[in-house]
């Protein structure tokens, strides 16, 4: 079967930005009634023209190669009617950029990039359900006049991506060079990256260290886990400080050293502090606090008020691609953030009357 290995190879790229939220399949392979048993990774490796076993082994590893839809390692050996399907955290790149007018916040652009203010709720990349109305969408939009864009050349545009309902900047990459350019910074973690969080709890130590290896959670695929054995997953470091404290959350500084999915919701998580009203990691209930039917209300209603998980890509830095000019972007805090943290202190507030 003659199939291109480039996603598979991007796949195992070592630096993946903390922003996706599902798995794509892009090959899937269904073993024939008389199939004999054969490891996964040689039935694949006959499928998918000029990929070696070694990346087949590594995307296992990874938790990217399902058998009927269950991860399985590479010498899974496959029966006959297995379906076999590789899925990456990204969507193929045939699905078709169609430019939409929409709104975004565009802070800054040049020739060589763009610096956009995302706004919660707003997908980054289409996907599976999300075909248009993104970030992607809105940009092939905003650059469909400019000689040297192209939607479909993954050379250029977006340089890292955040999750759906996280808010906050982002870097575009106008020509090849500005993106090759910038993607060397965040491999090299150059970049200067600062997110505000408000989360479940008091913080103790006003400042702190995490560090734990970040994969894919194999009991559930939608979810990123913090592997303590040191062997699984992609080593990921997060430094955070306490700006303040609200009774029973916190609002946190988080400054990342690495970008790995879901890195500041996993890391604060796996420290007792999941992100407030964060579906996915179970922050949409209510942690901590008191039994009384008028704090529960009042919990609701700030869940009400920031329907999502309470995370704000604040700061990003990076040296510009061209003139070497030191470039830093702040973005204040969206309104339901806004909204939600004063309504913690004015409870906070009436507590202690």
């Amino acid at each position: 079967m003659n199939e291109s290995n480039d996603e598979i190879d991007d796949l195992l790229d070592e630096d993946q930005e903390e922003n996706v939220s599902e798995q794509y399949e892009h090959y899937r392979f269904v073993a024939d009634k008389g199939q004999g048993l054969l490891r996964v990774d040689k039935f694949i490796t006959c499928r998918i023209e000029g990929i070696s076993r070694n990346r087949i082994q590594s995307a296992a590893d990874a938790g990217c190669i399902l058998a009927n839809g269950t991860p399985v390692k590479s010498n899974y050996k496959v029966k006959p009617n297995d379906v076999i399907s590789i899925v990456m955290d990204r969507p193929k790149r045939e699905i078709e950029i169609i430019p939409e007018d929409l709104p975004i916040d565009i802070i800054y652009e040049d020739a060589d990039l763009m610096v956009i203010n995302k706004q919660p709720g707003l997908v980054v990349h289409p996907g599976h359900g999300n075909y248009t109305g993104t970030l992607v969408n809105a940009i092939a939009w905003h650059l469909k006049d400019s000689p040297e864009y192209d939607s479909k050349d993954p050379r250029l545009g977006l340089v890292h991506r955040i999750d759906k309902d996280t808010s906050g900047l982002l870097v575009i990459a106008k020509t090849a060079n500005a993106k090759a350019h910038l993607s060397g910074q965040f491999f090299d973690k150059t970049t200067k990256r600062e997110y505000i969080a408000l989360v479940w709890g008091l913080v103790s130590e006003d400042r702190g260290r995490i560090e734990g290896n970040i994969g894919r959670n194999v009991r559930d695929r939608l979810q990123m886990t913090v592997f303590e054995d040191g062997e699984q997953g992609k080593p990921a470091v997060t430094n955070y400080e306490v700006i303040e404290r609200l009774g029973y959350v916190t609002v946190v500084k988080c400054k990342l050293e690495t970008g790995r999915t879901h890195q500041i919701r996993v890391h604060m998580k796996y420290i007792g502090h999941t992100l407030f009203n964060d579906a996915r990691y179970g922050g949409d209930q209510i942690l901590k606090g008191t039994t009384f039917s008028k704090y529960k209300q009042f919990v609701q209603n700030c869940f009400n008020i920031c329907p999502r998980q309470a995370l704000h890509a604040r700061t990003l830095g990076f040296v510009h691609p061209r003139t070497g000019e030191e470039m830093l972007f702040e973005s204040p805090l969206p309104m339901d953030m806004q909204q939600l943290t004063e309504k913690w202190r004015n409870y906070i507030a009436g507590r202690e009357v």
